[in-house]
């Protein structure tokens, strides 16, 4: 059964929510996060990514970062301001992006549930991510962003979101440069005991993004429950912040892949070569129309790679269902034996372009020179995420990339 608890968050007052609210610190480069911030001196992300005010020569990962993050997240606290919910409560996130709608509920979940995996995980993490996080954490006292959970929908709970939404003012309600609504609401507190009890029937949570964020939530109730002789499991670092979504009402976008060079091989050498195990044909279509297909642009050209029979075939004896995934077809049949891309997690030489950047953002990467080949991918089920994480089971890395994201500063936990 999985534990889901009010809280009372750290939030920035409603004329002030669009100019605070930024978007999570993962998901741009410091030159884009500067450029988030500039003429903005509210911004959140200067608490999330404090190092684009100390100079790019800065390590990003130096006590002086972590320290600066907290003297801006106490600056905000004063100048905007941020108050804190005299009781706790639990709120509604309301995300529109493409007249797509998904509703969760911002709450704090049980850490205890993520390390006995009631809260299921699907990737990896890397520990200089963990330690990323768990220094901000600490040093600033807060859980700043929130990880993003999902789960198949309880009816109970369905009607009142939908019922708060109808009959309550919301707190915030802005439109984000990207053109995404963000609209969050406080839950009448009548309703707590209800999702309390609901939640607890549920068997298992999905994280869906941010699992750098929950590692990191573990890891500093670790070090706090070390430090205190007088633990009792009911502090707030015992829980961490995250918005719980229905899984029907998410959408999965692919995380394609770029590859810097050919592996010393020519254009016609390569092609050969992946014509041993996929069709290759030349097409106007940048984006593959159905699974175990991929596209890939190549000298200004686009192609469909499709897997042949005897891919499939030894792929079908596979008792992993991660590995019969497109990403792991790909990597496994060409990224790997035909590009020597044994390792992405730590190859240099293949890189990552989340499914919202477009495959035009692929062909500027080709064409301007900074890749010599680029591969689009069909996009992950949620049915597929939900049974690799059930079995036990880790994605490659970088398969799923969900749209649209939270905004960080919203609602912050404060340990």
């Amino acid at each position: 059964m999985a534990a889901i608890k009010p809280f009372k968050a750290l939030r920035p007052i409603e004329k002030s929510a669009y100019n605070v609210a930024s978007v999570p610190y993962d998901v741009v480069s410091y030159e884009e996060a500067k450029l988030f911030a500039e003429g903005n001196p509210i911004s959140f992300i200067r608490v999330t990514r404090s190092e684009i005010e100390l100079g790019k020569d800065t390590d990003p990962y130096s006590q002086l970062v972590y320290q600066k993050a907290k003297e801006n997240l106490q600056r905000l606290t004063s100048q905007v301001p941020l108050i804190v919910d005299e009781t706790e409560h639990f709120y509604l996130y309301r995300l529109i992006m493409d007249e797509r709608t998904q509703v969760g509920i911002a709450a704090t979940f049980s850490v205890d549930d993520y390390d006995n995996n009631i809260i299921l995980k699907h990737e990896n993490t890397r520990k200089v991510k963990e330690d990323d996080r768990t220094n901000h954490i600490i040093t600033t006292g807060a859980q700043t962003g929130p990880v993003f959970l999902t789960y198949i929908s309880v009816k109970t709970i369905d009607k009142i979101v939908d019922d708060t939404i109808i009959n309550t003012k919301p707190i915030y309600d802005f439109t984000s440069t990207d053109r995404i609504r963000h609209t969050v609401w406080i839950l009448p507190n009548s309703y707590n005991q209800t999702i309390v009890e609901e939640i607890a029937k549920v068997k298992k949570l999905y994280i869906a993004d941010g699992h750098h964020r929950a590692a990191s939530a573990s890891r500093v109730r670790k070090i706090k429950q070390d430090l205190s002789s007088a633990h009792t499991g009911k502090e707030e670092y015992n829980f961490f912040l995250a918005v719980l979504f229905p899984a029907n009402q998410l959408k999965i976008l692919p995380y394609n892949r770029i590859v810097s060079d050919l592996n010393r091989k020519t254009k016609e050498d390569f092609l050969n070569e992946i014509s041993e195990k996929f069709s290759i044909e030349r097409t106007n279509a940048s984006q593959p129309s159905e699974r175990k297909n991929f596209g890939m642009y190549l000298d200004g050209d686009w192609y469909t790679l499709k897997a042949r029979d005897s891919i499939l075939a030894s792929n079908a004896l596979s008792k992993s269902v991660a590995e019969t995934l497109d990403v792991s077809i790909l990597q496994d049949f060409l990224l790997n034996p035909i590009l020597g891309i044994n390792d992405p997690k730590t190859n240099k030489r293949i890189d990552f372009v989340g499914g919202i950047r477009g495959t035009e953002e692929l062909e500027k990467l080709v064409d301007s020179g900074k890749a010599a080949v680029a591969f689009s991918l069909y996009p992950v089920s949620l049915d597929d995420l939900m049974n690799i994480s059930n079995g036990g089971e880790i994605m490659p890395p970088k398969s799923t990339w969900f749209e649209p994201k939270l905004r960080d500063g919203l609602l912050v936990h404060l340990i």
